[in-house]
């Protein structure tokens, strides 16, 4: 499996505006990981959506993988509670 490509939504800068600096720079590692292995273990795909999820603490990462073109696309990022309310 080659290396994925990270994209994100234009929307994510705005919410990581949002999130503390120490959470950001977690948050950030977590998702340049996905381009390694875009489905670690912990990932769960979302019922009836293309995006997967992962966790990072409180937080939570929502990407789409298109695995023909090696492309990983974050979508949103947001604390647990208010990340489903939109997506």
């Amino acid at each position: 499996m080659g290396k994925y490509k990270i994209s994100f939504k234009k929307s994510v800068a705005k919410d990581l505006i949002s999130i503390p600096n120490k959470n950001v720079k977690q948050i950030l590692k977590r998702i340049d990981a996905l381009s390694d292995n875009p489905e670690p273990q912990g990932a769960i795909k979302l019922t009836n959506q293309a995006k997967y999820r992962v966790r990072q603490g409180d937080y939570r990462i929502l990407y789409e993988i298109r695995k023909l073109e090696l492309i990983v696309t974050v979508v949103k990022v947001a604390h647990r509670k208010n990340v489903y309310k939109t997506h």
